[in-house]
């Protein structure tokens, strides 16, 4: 079985390659205690990435290369991710107490019902989840499956940085697993709490609720409902850019603007409420680092009455000698899949 969830050895780079920009992240552990040692971010030229698919793969390795020199790592092992939407991924239940190789066989053989490619062209891997919540006999395993092409392109960019992935993780997981860390920053439970995560794209926004280390529900808000949109970009591989935000003090010219994302935000929720299975969500968090200057988390919050905060994966972290804080403060919201990714050195 092709592995997506590689075996990995204890220290992890973080890469995220997006749409215009490659992100790396180093952390390590001290007891519970995590520190951000490095983090780079270079910048990509258009079209090297398109639609999540790496195009200009020599122009893209070349980037990275120049992002690893800048982290001034030594570490060359990486865990790096494939995109939600070329990914498969289905949780199945099978019996308690098989081996892993029997597991793994016995996926394999089923495997055909739920990948839509033939099984030569894919990269599957397995993960068990736990006791099933309806089963005690059985456990939740979720399979993974992608087209290997994808995981290649991803392994040549990385060969010609001169760096080796031992994990090939999936965004969305990534970015789940940072943003439920963050949950516990912010005074919940991790595991427990909810959050909304909110992405202001370029012509496309989202919102992901978030708990216990997964995305329990995802909607996109219409493009073109706010002007906030011509300003950031999702965090899914993009760097953000504040031009036009600074001049606008305390977010104040921001108010119309705020009031219309309120408004979709609200609508969101109340259909992820009807859903039946939860009524609140404890926090929302912002990836855009121009919220930061604008100051829409608070106007947000005023608007919705949830406490709304921009998202800062390193939040509770101490800061290596060579981090530069001010820097970082700008341009954490966009490092929260390679956060998540760097966090699979502690698994």
């Amino acid at each position: 079985m092709s592995r997506l969830f590689r075996k990995k050895p204890s220290t992890l780079l973080g890469i995220d390659i997006g749409a215009t920009s490659v992100r790396l992240v180093e952390l390590s552990r001290s007891g519970t205690c995590y520190r951000l040692e490095a983090y780079a971010i270079e910048a990509l030229p258009a079209n090297a990435v398109v639609e999540s698919a790496i195009v200009q793969v020599e122009v893209v390795g070349q980037a990275l290369a120049r992002a690893w020199l800048k982290a001034g790592t030594r570490v060359r092992n990486v865990a790096v991710a494939v995109c939600g939407s070329t990914v498969i991924t289905k949780t199945l239940e099978m019996p308690a107490g098989m081996s892993s190789d029997d597991l793994e066989i016995e996926l394999k053989l089923d495997a055909d019902q739920y990948i839509p490619y033939p099984l030569g062209d894919v990269a599957l891997d397995f993960q068990i989840q736990g006791i099933s919540r309806h089963n005690p006999g059985q456990v939740e395993v979720l399979l993974a499956a992608c087209r290997k092409d994808h995981v290649e392109l991803l392994e040549a960019v990385l060969e010609l940085a001169g760096l080796t992935a031992r994990v090939v993780d999936v965004q969305a997981h990534a970015l789940a697993r940072c943003v439920d860390r963050l949950a516990a920053q912010l005074g919940g439970v991790r595991g427990l709490s909810l959050v909304a995560l909110v992405e202001i794209g370029n012509g496309l926004s989202t919102v992901s609720v978030i708990g216990d280390g997964q995305i329990l529900y995802a909607r996109e808000l219409l493009p073109g409902a706010h002007p906030l949109s011509q300003v950031s970009e999702p965090s899914y591989g993009v760097e953000f850019e504040p031009a036009g935000w600074a001049t606008q003090p305390d977010g104040q010219d921001l108010l119309p603007d705020a009031q219309a994302l309120a408004h979709q935000l609200s609508h969101a929720l109340q259909a992820f409420f009807a859903l039946g299975q939860h009524s609140a969500v404890e926090h929302i968090l912002l990836a855009a680092e121009a919220c930061a200057v604008a100051g829409l988390d608070r106007l947000l919050e005023q608007h919705l009455g949830i406490p709304t905060r921009v998202a800062n994966p390193f939040a509770g972290m101490t800061l290596g000698s060579a981090v530069d804080a001010t820097a970082l403060a700008h341009n954490a919201p966009g490092l929260l899949i390679a956060c998540g990714l760097a966090l699979r050195s502690f698994d």
